[in-house]
């Protein structure tokens, strides 16, 4: 499947910020997320920290996901909707990470990741015969057995908090991607448990 304008203006919004982060560290340290910063009531930190990335690989690896699944969303709940399942995504996960890093003031984060991992928990909700695969192991897998695989990696590594992978926001963006394509299309567990059942 390919990417649809909706997809579109999110991948060259996210390319344009990032690119405006990438060469001035001030507009980058303006908008990223920073529990101090939030503290203060900077709260649109929250949404657009989601537009900056690290480096062009961060970026690059997020838009590839928005990309082979953002259309997945589109097609279900219609453009719309997508908008409001991402950015629900992007918030739940900046909640989830000011909620664990909230006793640290000098925590802080950028990227897409979690509104990115919102849109492809929706997909596998909304397409329980999806088929996901990994960059590193670019085996297809039925999109539960990534899930559950998913999970298990995220909780250990907030659990552990040993490198820069910002975790919680992963999660947070997870459990936004569920609660919100749930919210706006009530009746999706009855078709997947039956998909998934017959």
């Amino acid at each position: 499947m390919g990417a649809s304008f909706f997809v579109w203006t999110l991948i060259l919004s996210n390319v344009w910020v990032s690119r405006r982060g990438f060469n001035n560290p001030a507009f980058f340290q303006n908008y990223l997320f920073s529990i101090s910063s939030l503290k203060l009531g900077d709260y649109k930190r929250l949404i657009t920290s989601s537009f900056l990335h690290v480096d062009m690989s961060h970026l690059l690896f997020n838009m590839l996901t928005l990309f082979f699944f953002g259309d997945y969303i589109v097609s279900f709940f219609g453009g719309f909707y997508f908008y409001i399942i991402y950015f629900g995504s992007v918030l739940m996960g900046g909640l989830l990470s000011y909620a664990y890093h909230r006793n640290n003031n000098d925590y802080s984060a950028v990227g897409a990741s979690g509104g990115v991992i919102g849109i492809l928990f929706a997909a596998i909700l909304a397409f329980p015969d999806l088929k996901v695969g990994l960059l590193i192991v670019p085996i297809p897998m039925p999109g539960y057995v990534f899930v559950l695989l998913y999970i298990a990696y995220t909780l250990y590594g907030i659990r552990q908090q040993k490198d820069s992978i910002g975790h919680a926001a992963h999660l947070g963006g997870a459990i936004g991607g569920v609660l919100f394509s749930s919210f706006v299309a009530p009746d999706i567990w009855g078709i997947w448990w039956q998909q998934i059942s017959g």
